[in-house]
């Protein structure tokens, strides 16, 4: 599916918590219990929001929050209309993430993800991923972790992309 992908503007919010809503049922669907989540706090904490809209009808249909975390831009979370998953909505808001964070030099995209739900840890695998063991954890890495306790209901992981200076993911 071609999207367009643009920095969400105030009228977005809306449609992004739904988009946000729509994907999360999916961890239901595969009997992964998550703790009630208000997607305005996910918004609200995000650095920036990038939205991808169907440019025939500028429908919302997925949404990518990220920060900065230890210098990497961190992918906070990503979101993808259920209704239009598996179409490369996903794909196209990480490519984006990766040459945003391209552009600002910074040397790496990271997220924390479940390990073994394909949608999570396996599907940023394929794309270029690794696991990132502990050891390697900055301070500011550390404290996310230790916020995420609560979604812990299963194994999650920490992920890093390296971004060389010359190609982006």
């Amino acid at each position: 599916m071609r999207v367009r992908v643009r920095d969400m503007r105030a009228e977005d919010e809306e449609a992004v918590a739904a988009v946000n809503l729509a994907a999360g049922r999916m961890f239901d669907e595969a009997g992964v219990e998550l703790p009630p989540d208000d997607p305005a706090e996910t918004l609200a904490r995000a650095g920036a929001v990038l939205v991808a809209e169907d440019p025939g009808s500028g429908r919302v249909v997925g949404s990518a929050a990220v920060g900065t975390v230890d210098g990497a831009l961190h992918l906070e979370e990503l979101a993808v209309d259920p209704a239009v998953g598996r179409r490369g909505v996903g794909s196209r808001l990480l490519e984006e993430v990766c040459a945003r964070a391209h552009g600002q030099g910074r040397p790496a995209v990271t997220l924390t993800t479940f390990r073994d739900l394909s949608w999570n840890g396996p599907w940023y695998a394929r794309r270029g991923f690794r696991e990132v063991h502990e050891a390697e954890w900055g301070p500011q890495l550390r404290r996310v972790w230790g916020e995420e306790a609560p979604i812990r209901v299963a194994p999650r992981v920490v992920m890093r992309r390296e971004l060389r200076r010359t190609w982006m993911c």
